[in-house]
């Protein structure tokens, strides 16, 4: 290896540290409130319930955001945007820490969630351009391992201070690291020029490509599965396995583990085979949420389905954002920032069908199966996808 080619890997992996570190901010900022909404609901005067309403309010602006800020802002560096979309960010942490009411509570999470597909989408399109094309989705996984790792680290942390010391504070320190990653992108991410091609229409050109709707769908109901799971793992965990509501932590920070695992190892997959490895992924989901309900009898067989879980659906997140990218031509900021749209349809999704099976008097198992049957759709609709790639090729041919 040159001395030119180390300080071009140097410099190639502090820009994808800086990505990273954003994705650890947003990651930690979402999953923070679920965690706090006793203490957010008596420092806003509202119930519980209520509280709820923030986290969909959050949930909403990543879904509203992703695509109208991705296509307007198609004209705008990818640099500038990404530094545009991080002030944004901490600026709804920062309103969120000083909100007094619920409704400018509400209007703060709401503002904090419209970045979040957009920076993500627009960071993985940055981040593969700096690599190989080889490597593309090793570069996306990079980046997008800062969620997991904010499931880890960043929300037990931020959840413990912020029942100790107020639920203010977290919002605080999560915009400060809004702020370290905003100083990071503008020292180490170089800029990006802009081509002469690129404009709203040539992003929204995506929207009218089979494959990416095809691509979006796979991820929604893929996912759909794992959410259906994860939506309901605290009284799982509790009611099946038996933990204490206080280990619950500790299966939370595996199954943060495993989507670790599972984002680093899928991006290597991914640049290997792509389609193969997508197709991998959602057998392992499938196979994993099947045999869930009967893992979750006892504590050990319970953390390494949890384990399991996050690992396998994780796989799935590299090909899924790398794909999107590939079918989406000129439009590939839009398409892989509708692909967190998508993922948060997907939690609601998955939200809804466990609380069908739940309400209508079937036990903490079932979720889980229902979370399986959802992955063989996301698997032949993959595998559609695959056939309609067979036939265009053999067209072009």
């Amino acid at each position: 290896m040159t001395p030119d080619t180390r300080v071009s890997s140097r410099h190639v992996g502090m820009a994808l540290l800086a990505l990273a570190t954003g994705g650890f901010a947003i990651g930690t900022t979402e999953f923070v409130t679920m965690g706090l909404l006793p203490q957010i609901a008596d420092g806003v005067h509202i119930s519980i319930p209520a509280a709820g309403h923030i986290v969909a309010a959050y949930a909403i602006g990543v879904v509203a955001g992703a695509p109208v800020i991705a296509a307007l802002g198609a004209r705008t560096g990818r640099k500038r945007l990404l530094l545009g979309l991080m002030a944004v960010f901490v600026l709804g942490n920062v309103l969120s820490a000083v909100a007094t009411s619920y409704e400018l509570l509400m209007a703060a999470r709401f503002l904090t969630g419209l970045p979040h597909g957009a920076f993500f989408g627009i960071s993985a399109v940055v981040g593969a351009s700096l690599v190989p094309v080889n490597r593309r989705a090793w570069a996306v996984s990079m980046i997008m391992v800062g969620l997991p790792i904010a499931n880890i680290i960043g929300v037990p942390a931020t959840t413990l201070i912020g029942q100790q010391l107020g639920w203010q504070l977290p919002f605080l320190l999560v915009g400060g690291l809004g702020l370290l990653t905003l100083v990071a992108v503008y020292f180490w991410v170089a800029p990006q020029p802009v081509g002469s091609d690129v404009n709203v229409r040539s992003e929204l050109s995506a929207l009218a490509r089979p494959q990416v709707w095809m691509a979006l769908l796979v991820g929604m109901v893929g996912f759909g599965g794992m959410f259906a799971t994860y939506s309901y793992i605290t009284p799982t965990m509790t009611e099946l396995a038996g933990f204490t509501p206080a280990a619950v932590t500790i299966v939370l920070a595996v199954y943060g583990v495993g989507m670790t695992g599972g984002t680093l190892v899928g991006g290597r997959l991914a640049d290997r085979a792509l389609m193969p490895s997508l197709y991998g992924g959602l057998v392992a989901v499938t196979v994993v949420l099947g045999t869930f309900g009967w893992l979750a009898q006892s504590k050990p067989g319970a953390l390494v389905g949890v384990f399991a879980m996050g690992f396998s659906a994780s796989i799935l997140i590299p090909a899924l954002q790398t794909r999107l990218m590939d079918v989406a031509h000129e439009g590939q900021s839009l398409a892989a920032s509708l692909n967190h749209s998508t993922l948060n349809v997907a939690n609601a999704l998955g939200a809804w069908l466990g609380s069908v099976v739940l309400a209508a008097g079937y036990g903490y198992e079932w979720p889980s199966r229902v979370g399986a049957a959802l992955a063989v759709a996301g698997l032949v609709l993959a595998l559609v996808s695959g056939l309609m790639d067979r036939r265009s090729n053999r067209v072009v041919g």
